[in-house]
């Protein structure tokens, strides 16, 4: 029997209480419903757990706690009673992400026992396609294949590498990372222009997806053809297929600082929701 105000781990029975807390913002929350939907909230399956804070005997917030420490609807009333029972222990999660409002008071409450960080990426501008491109897509990018995975592959390592800033390959990593390639390939969620020869000008994935909205990651543009509106054609192109094929609404975050990325995603018709901050280990 839950108490009236409590904060504890969320299971299965919890399912239906803990999506219609993540529906207050579905596009923001789509990760964290990604995961419910993908895990029925089994710790066996989540790789770690998502607590929830009840007042009233209702679900107020959440917080997946697994690689990644994200809020859901977290109100900067509701940090302190998640530290000690959620994040008491040792750090485990290599980063903290979601809407800034809540990222930066539960990294400060935190940040005594956690640790040095290697780079916070602060008021990430979190943008969203609701409707039709605003430019012409690439008609050249098209879904990859099995068949492209050699082709592809160095691509995503070079773009999570200039990204993150450490290899994916990097600590004997190269076979998770391929892995997890792979499965976004067969699940139909990676997108590529090639040229003539079949090297990749241009890729990009969806990270995770529900009902209402599927968030991109991974864009990448080969270094020698920047700057010639391939990102701009081509996000046009993967937000027109992600719309009509995965989800009704596209979205994804970009670094602040990344000026050239955030001009073509708004040339393609990507518009401001909110503002995301990141935290890396």
């Amino acid at each position: 029997m839950v108490s009236r105000d409590e904060v504890r781990p969320l299971g299965p029975d919890d399912m239906r209480e803990f999506l219609a807390l993540a529906n207050h913002d579905p596009v923001v929350n789509v990760f964290a419903a990604y995961r419910a939907r993908t895990t029925r909230l089994d710790p066996r399956w989540l790789g770690g757990k998502v607590w929830g804070r009840f007042e009233d005997d209702r679900l107020v917030a959440g917080l997946h706690v697994g690689a990644n420490l994200v809020p859901v609807q977290l109100r900067p009333e509701d940090v302190e009673a998640f530290v000690e029972p959620a994040l008491g222990g040792r750090r485990t999660v290599s980063t903290i992400v979601g809407p800034a409002v809540a990222v930066e008071p539960l990294w400060e409450a935190v940040a005594d026992r956690w640790g040095r960080v290697r780079e916070t990426r602060a008021q990430q501008p979190h943008l969203e396609l609701l409707g039709a491109p605003a430019c012409a897509p690439d008609p050249g990018v098209r879904r990859t294949t099995m068949a492209d995975l050699e082709a592809v592959y160095p691509a995503c390592v070079a773009m999570y590498t200039e990204e993150v800033g450490i290899s994916p390959e990097s600590g004997g990593g190269g076979a998770l990372y391929r892995a997890r390639v792979t499965q976004l390939i067969s699940r139909g969620w990676q997108f590529a222009r090639f040229d003539e020869a079949g090297r990749v000008l241009f890729k990009a994935e969806v990270a995770c997806s529900s009902p209402y909205a599927a968030q991109i990651q991974g864009v990448y543009v080969a270094p020698d053809r920047r700057g010639e509106g391939l990102a701009t054609r081509g996000m046009a192109a993967v937000g027109e297929l992600v719309r009509a094929e995965i989800a009704p609404v596209a979205s994804l975050y970009v670094n602040e600082f990344n000026h050239a990325a955030r001009r073509a995603y708004e040339k393609a018709g990507f518009v401001e929701t909110a503002r995301f901050t990141t935290v890396l280990f």
